[in-house]
Formats: structure tokens, sequence, C-alpha cells
């Protein structure tokens, strides 16, 4: 993974991440906590299940800020998240392992500044994406 220190390095076909956690029940706590989200299918294997999935599972919006955590880490203090998209198709089940990665699809300079599109996903450790999305980063 390359950091990108500053617009100027950044390039088509550069690759951001990997960001990865393993995802289950103290991961899915601290971040119920954080956003008063006890939501039984995240808490209860029972409540997972009846929704159709093998066990509880992690909210979405946990993915999302896997994205947010590896475009921080990528950028470093020079870049500045614009905007982050993503849709959720896969549930991130307890004991998966989910790594959040991306590809700059794009770069524009212009006025001083480099804004690179981002193309951005979670992914299971089969490869699977859960979460696919965009994000774009201005630099500068």
């Amino acid at each position: 993974m390359q950091t990108a220190t500053s617009g100027d390095k950044v390039g088509i076909g550069d690759e951001i991440g990997p960001f990865t956690r393993e995802t289950g029940f103290a991961n899915w706590n601290r971040y119920a906590a954080v956003n008063d989200e006890f939501v039984p299918i995240h808490m209860d294997d029972e409540a997972g299940r009846a929704a159709g999935y093998p066990t509880a599972f992690g909210m979405g919006n946990l993915q999302w800020s896997y994205l947010h955590n590896a475009l921080r880490a990528w950028m470093g203090d020079s870049g500045r998240i614009i905007s982050l998209s993503c849709q959720f198709r896969g549930a991130n089940t307890k004991g998966m392992t989910v790594t959040a990665r991306g590809v700059v699809t794009g770069v524009e300079k212009a006025d001083g500044a480099v804004t690179a599109t981002v193309d951005v996903w979670t992914e299971a450790a089969d490869g699977s994406r859960l979460a696919p999305g965009k994000a774009v980063v201005r630099f500068g």
C-alpha cells in the first residue's frame, strides 16, 4: 500500500488499504455503545438466524467506518475525504475477517489541488465484496 503524502504522488491504479478487522461481538459492542445501536440482530445469534443469517451480524455502518479508516491511512494529513458512499451487499457475520480496500480510478488537477476518485470496498476473506462504493479525496 502506498501512502499518498501529497496529491502529486497520487496516480490512477494506486491501491489503498488494506484495513482489516475480525468481526464479532467485541467490535460490535463497542460500535453499538458509541452509536446507541444495541439492536438484537447485532447482539444475538438467534435474532441473526431469524433474519436469515448464520449468526448475529455487524452493523453496515461499521463496514463504512472501515472504508474511512483505509482512506485516512492512505491519504494521511494532506488529504480530505470529500465524499464516500457504499452499498451494503453482504453481512459481516461473527468471526469473519473483513478487509477494506480501494484503487484510484481518476485523478484531476486544478487550482493547485488534486482530486482523486477511488473505488472502495470491504471484502470477506474469500474476496467476495460486502460493501462496494466510491470515494472522492482532495489534496491541497
